[in-house]
């Protein structure tokens, strides 16, 4: 149980933490470029974030499921189910901006992609306070169980 629980803990402070970096320091930063810039260096950023981010999801989500059956402690669940709710959160609210951002070439940015970009960075903010949320949970479950 142990394990599974520091794995838990783990996957969700590295969200939460990777996810916090990218709403407070990156995306604020790249928001200082022209609008052709600013496209080209998020492209690549999301490609490269999205496994890490997805993957620190279902890893901390299956193993805080799995402290929950072996403790039968309920904020394992409650830490599992907001780090889970990145997946639909993103697939329904923030894909179909990544989508049209995706699409765009560099060179054709302009102010309507910068709008685009504030508001995928307002979206972010909710999945960074998901990790954040599950982060916490996690931690009070921990302690709760030793």
């Amino acid at each position: 149980m142990l394990l599974f629980a520091v794995i838990a803990l783990t996957s969700a402070a590295l969200f939460a933490g990777a996810a916090g970096y990218i709403s407070l320091v990156e995306h604020p930063a790249r928001l200082l470029l022209t609008d052709e810039p600013l496209l080209a260096q998020w492209q690549p950023s999301y490609a490269k974030a999205l496994p890490i981010q997805s993957g620190l999801a279902i890893v901390g989500g299956a193993f805080g499921l799995a402290a929950w059956y072996l403790s039968g402690q309920l904020l394992w669940i409650a830490g599992s189910t907001a780090l889970l709710a990145n997946w639909p959160f993103t697939i329904i609210a923030i894909m179909p901006t990544n989508k049209r951002l995706k699409a765009i070439r560099p060179e054709q940015a302009g102010p309507d992609t910068r709008t685009l970009l504030l508001h995928w960075g307002q979206l972010h903010g909710v999945r960074t306070l998901l990790g954040l949320t599950s982060t916490m949970f996690f931690a009070w479950a921990s302690m709760a169980t030793t």
